[in-house]
């Protein structure tokens, strides 16, 4: 029995970004503002500064696979809201906002969330099927880079080595909202890279999943909700965690984002300590 699709119109406003994501990026532009002058708590600042961008950046992310799902085939992400970028449409916006949220806070690494949910049996290629879960990681790809254009440029403070062999910084004008900025980057490099192995329950895992038997395919789906889990654990309680800060540090410093100042706005953001 194959299945037909159901004819869906595109509401008028489905492209419009929602009121909700307006204020996120308010505040995100309010708070960076505050951070770069000084103005008030410096701390409160950066913490409002990092989980807003973090916040629209999650958005961003969910906002590429519903987009992608859509001039795929499935015009039921437009019902649903997906395509405003409201994270209160998402499946699960505990999962998928508030705990990634919380680790930031408390670990201060980039976790990915499932959010909105593209009707796959409307997508009829395999490859279209992938790229639709290779669209959000690639969306984290792309902020990191555009974040990371500052230091690539050289404008950041750096720390220079004097003829004694001390370590000092080239400039101290506005280190708050450098800091930030490049916890902002180290953010989307460890979600980059989290999104993209192939674990089940994974972007990654959903980029190579529709190439696999139907029977294999249905053993990855039972998988899927503890792979992260497994992921988790392995990050925090053996050396896998340190082989994966290792390669995103590497990353960070590739792209010119040093780790010492986005350790640094992380400090600063966790303004209760």
């Amino acid at each position: 029995m194959t299945y037909e699709p159901v004819y869906t119109r595109t509401p008028r406003n489905a492209f419009i970004p929602s009121p909700v994501f307006v204020g996120i990026v308010a505040v995100f532009v309010a708070s960076g503002i505050m951070t770069w002058t000084r103005f008030g708590n410096v701390k409160i600042d950066v913490f409002l500064f990092v989980i807003s961008g973090w916040v629209i950046s999650l958005c961003l992310h969910e906002y590429a696979h519903a987009v992608s799902g859509y001039f795929s085939g499935d015009l039921t992400v437009a019902d649903r809201g997906y395509l405003r970028l409201n994270p209160l449409k998402y499946t699960h916006p505990l999962l998928s906002i508030v705990l990634p949220v919380i680790v930031v806070i408390l670990g201060g690494i980039g976790l990915p969330g499932g959010a909105v949910w593209v009707d796959h049996r409307y997508i009829r290629s395999r490859v279209k099927d992938s790229l639709i879960s290779a669209a959000g990681p690639l969306t984290n790809v792309a902020l990191a880079l555009l974040v990371a254009v500052p230091f690539l440029a050289g404008m950041a403070p750096e720390l220079t080595q004097s003829v004694t062999g001390r370590y000092q910084l080239s400039s101290a004008d506005h280190i708050e909202f450098w800091s930030a900025l490049a916890l902002l980057a180290f953010l989307q490099v460890t979600a980059s890279v989290l999104n993209f192995l192939p674990v089940p329950g994974l972007d990654g895992g959903g980029i190579i999943s529709p190439f696999f038997s139907p029977a294999y395919q249905r053993a990855w789906n039972l998988a899927a909700p503890w792979g992260f889990l497994v992921l988790f654990l392995l990050l925090w309680q053996t050396q896998v965690g340190d082989y994966f800060y290792s390669l995103v540090n590497w990353l960070a410093e590739l792209i010119s984002v040093p780790p010492w100042l986005y350790a640094y706005g992380f400090d600063l953001m966790r303004f209760w300590s």
